[in-house]
């Protein structure tokens, strides 16, 4: 009487297929997280630039002319990482003089590491733009 060693080949074709069906649906969500993660990473970012250039003005009279400003203070306003002008997949960059600054926010690599890019200036609404679209307040970027 012969034993059964192993699988077919048909049975192992079969698992392969399952496998690639389940990856095929699975990437390209967890590609659209990550990107959504990082577009509120930078929202957030923009909350404590915005934040954190009002509270400088507070004490300089003057706002932050760019990033390293808030950086370098002492205590620092921001982390020397959102300082440097990047963080978690975009680019940041902070000018100001005397009574208005700017922030933006834009992706390092459109499509993959973001598809939109954020501003803010003294108002403190965050407001974005793609890159077909003029910028508009959006109301969900807020919350």
């Amino acid at each position: 009487m012969r034993t059964k060693r192993g699988f077919t080949l048909v049975e192992i074709m079969i698992v392969v297929a399952i496998i690639a069906l389940l990856a095929a649906i699975a990437i390209p969500n967890l590609l659209r997280a990550r990107l959504n993660a990082n577009e509120s990473a930078a929202v957030s970012a923009l909350r404590t630039v915005s934040a954190a250039a009002i509270s400088y003005r507070s004490v300089n009279a003057t706002y932050p002319t760019n990033l390293a400003a808030l950086s370098g203070s002492v205590p620092p306003y921001i982390d020397a990482v959102l300082g440097a002008g990047a963080k978690q997949g975009y680019s940041f960059i902070l000018t100001g003089v005397t009574n208005t600054f700017t922030a933006t926010a834009r992706p390092q690599t459109f499509q993959t590491t973001g598809v939109r890019s954020f501003f803010v200036d003294e108002s403190g609404v965050i407001r974005w733009t793609s890159a077909d679209a003029a910028a508009t307040v959006d109301s969900a970027a807020l919350d």
